[in-house]
């Protein structure tokens, strides 16, 4: 196995690398960009700017972006700038933003929430929302304090979300109309001394996670047990995803400076190539929202 920096970008909050039309796509969350980068020489080949902070995105069929926004989740052309809002949770709160997302196999854009700083014992506020190929937004699940790495499952169709504050990973049956039932927790990452971040599938039905305040990125098979583990020459490794020609390479995103997590070494905020892994992803679904502008 190899680990590379891929290109020269650092990152203060790098976030939800997506393979997409034989590109890399990212945020950086604190800056408000959307970056794609050449999966080879890491030069970066499109930079969008949206209001920060961002939370995630995901494409849409007709090639705009749909994003999560502090307290809204909003659509992006990448050919006019031109950004429109789609639909806005019921909380707010200065401590209060969206955060990870996914589009589902249906179309749907899935969202979470993070609420940071609360008083002992204070509730979190949010949740976990779909917004649904009608723009209609449902709340699924509350009591989450920072949902993280959203995704479904390739073998068994389900979906896991990650509560970071927690250092927790839920696994829940979602329907065919979006909702959600028999919660369990899929995997619990107090032994790992790290919440964890971002994850993704590989297509055996194995879960990969970043171990946000370890320096590691980990996979787990399908009953949550450790089946890999990678240092990564990061302090805060954030997100991951599958890519390239034969979905086989694992991109991974860090943290310099995220608001709450700091760290100066010469490749915190860079965006990293894992080739030789042994396992390959799968190609993410689109959003198919009826985005009108």
């Amino acid at each position: 196995m190899n680990i590379q920096r891929l290109g020269d970008l650092k990152l203060a909050l790098g976030e939800c690398p997506t393979w997409h039309d034989g590109r890399l796509w990212l945020l950086d969350c604190r800056q408000g960009l959307i970056l794609a980068l050449d999966p080879d020489s890491g030069r970066v080949t499109a930079r969008h700017e949206a209001p920060a902070p961002l939370g995630s995105f995901a494409f849409n069929a007709d090639g705009r972006i749909v994003l999560s926004l502090k307290e809204e989740i909003a659509a992006l052309d990448l050919q006019d700038g031109s950004l429109r809002s789609l639909a806005r949770i019921e909380a707010s709160h200065p401590h209060l933003r969206l955060n990870d997302g996914t589009a589902l196999a249906d179309g749907s854009f899935l969202t979470g929430t993070m609420h940071v700083l609360r008083e002992p014992g204070e509730a979190p506020l949010g949740g976990l929302y779909r917004l649904d190929t009608g723009l209609r937004l449902h709340k699924l699940d509350e009591g989450l304090g920072i949902v993280n790495g959203p995704c479904v499952n390739p073998v068994n169709g389900r979906l896991h979300v990650a509560d970071s504050a927690e250092r927790v990973i839920y696994s829940y049956a979602i329907a065919s109309d979006g909702t959600l039932s028999d919660k369990q927790v899929f995997l619990r990452t107090d032994a790992y001394d790290s919440g964890p971040d971002g994850c993704t599938f590989d297509s055996e039905g194995g879960l990969w996670t970043a171990l946000v305040r370890t320096g590691a990125v980990a996979r787990f098979d399908m009953q949550g047990g450790l089946s890999r583990w990678i240092d990564v020459p990061v302090a805060h490794p954030s997100a991951l995803c599958f890519g390239g020609s034969e979905m086989a390479d694992l991109f991974v995103t860090s943290i310099s400076d995220s608001g709450r997590l700091h760290a100066s070494g010469p490749l915190d905020g860079a965006v990293l190539k894992l080739t030789g892994v042994g396992f390959r992803g799968t190609a993410r679904p689109v959003c198919r929202l009826p985005l009108q502008f």
